[in-house]
């Protein structure tokens, strides 16, 4: 039985919809025996089509094929932009912008294995980018995917210099404590502090296609887990911009 769990959002003849964990792999991995999603779904169902991918740490929405034709029709959606794909993250610093277009092509790092980087050479890569809340020390913000590169969100974030909150590959983060932001932060002698979250600060929230049969417009939506909500409430709690004080400011010199 699997350690990890995953949920099926829906499903039918032609398709799953799944919210894939944080830690729990798409395919298999050479470098490693863990549990991989398609794996897991090719026991339950038989034959699976896997038609795109989320980072091991990655969590939220994903869509499987049951068969080679819907296979088909879900693959030309993504290679053609078709498909709605909205991602929630925590990025480090305050985005001065609201919203902004991230227009830089992507190709593999001819040095770094298995990364990316920006490059005139490289893909068509575009992400608009969207402030939802904002903090002292980070920003929490949705990324509409316009197309889909390897590492995408995480490249683009860090190529304007607000990485992921937490990213060992392109930012400066394995983890995020409370430590960090919590003035007078005590721990029990002989205590180890343990992280509010230890993996990317990025989740698929949200997944829009065409079913592959019947044509019809189709979105799922997948909630944050515990990790990314506990994340998020720490920050209103102990790294919350002063609106009260900034306002008050403001208006005081507009009055002057």
């Amino acid at each position: 039985m699997s350690k990890i769990k995953y949920s099926i959002i829906f499903e039918d003849d032609d398709i799953i919809v799944v919210d894939k964990p944080s830690g729990m792999l798409t395919i298999p991995d050479r470098f490693s025996s863990a549990e991989n999603l398609r794996g897991l779904l090719t026991e339950k169902y038989g034959k699976i089509f896997v038609v795109h991918r989320l980072d091991k740490e990655t969590s939220g929405i994903m869509i499987f094929a049951k068969n080679a034709e819907s296979h088909r029709s879900l693959s030309i959606q993504f290679e053609h932009h078709t498909v709605q794909k909205i991602y929630s993250a925590v990025i480090a610093g305050q985005l001065a912008e609201d919203s902004l277009e991230i227009d830089i092509p992507l190709m593999l790092d001819p040095v770094q294995k298995g990364m990316m980087r920006p490059s005139a050479r490289g893909k068509e890569s575009l992400t608009i980018m969207r402030a939802v809340e904002k903090f002292r020390i980070a920003t929490y913000v949705e990324c509409d995917l316009r197309t889909g590169r390897q590492h995408q969100i995480r490249v683009h974030a860090a190529s304007i210099g607000h990485p992921l909150l937490v990213d060992s590959l392109y930012g400066t983060s394995e983890q995020f404590f409370l430590s960090s932001i919590k003035r007078r932060y005590n721990l029990q002698k002989d205590a180890e502090e343990k992280p509010i979250i230890s993996r990317i600060t990025l989740h698929s929230t949200s997944l829009g296609f065409k079913h592959p049969k019947t044509q019809e417009d189709m979105v799922f939506k997948a909630e944050p887990p515990k990790d990314f909500n506990a994340l998020l409430s720490v920050l209103r709690k102990y790294s919350a911009i002063p609106t009260l004080v900034s306002n008050f400011h403001n208006s005081f010199k507009t009055s002057k």
